[in-house]
């Protein structure tokens, strides 16, 4: 992987730490939006709000560590499927949250964008290649 590459990759993973730690913050600051979006058929809505929070901002700060940013891809992975449902359910509930009102078109639109979190999360915690590596361009 060349050096431009490895830059692009950890401002991208630096981006995606940023943004899970706040968002994580957001669980404890302004819980209520959060916890409005649990599916009903779930209990403890609160707890399970402020725990997703703890989940994204250690997460969010594993990226920045390389020992364990491999592991820490694999659990955004899974916290993004864990979040799944109440993205699901704010789409089909009509769920609005004071603010931050949409389309139900919009709240659709917005689930394959999981998809895109899940592969951002894998894409820039993968391990560099290694640059004395021999690679098939460098023949």
């Amino acid at each position: 992987m060349s050096a431009q590459k490895r830059q692009v990759k950890a401002v991208f993973r630096g981006l995606l730490g940023a943004v899970m730690v706040l968002v994580g913050l957001m669980h404890f600051v302004n819980p209520e939006p959060f916890i409005m979006i649990v599916p009903d058929y779930l209990p403890y809505h609160a707890a399970l709000v402020y725990i997703s929070g703890v989940f994204e901002i250690l997460l969010g700060v594993a990226l920045f560590v390389p020992q364990v940013r491999s592991l820490a891809g694999w659990g955004l992975i899974a916290l993004f499927l864990a979040v799944l449902p109440a993205n699901i359910w704010m789409a089909t509930q009509g769920i609005q949250l004071p603010g931050l009102e949409v389309s139900p078109a919009v709240a659709w639109a917005r689930l394959p964008f999981q998809a895109v979190f899940i592969v951002w999360a894998w894409a820039v915690t993968r391990p560099d290649a290694d640059p004395n590596e021999a690679s098939p361009d460098r023949e």
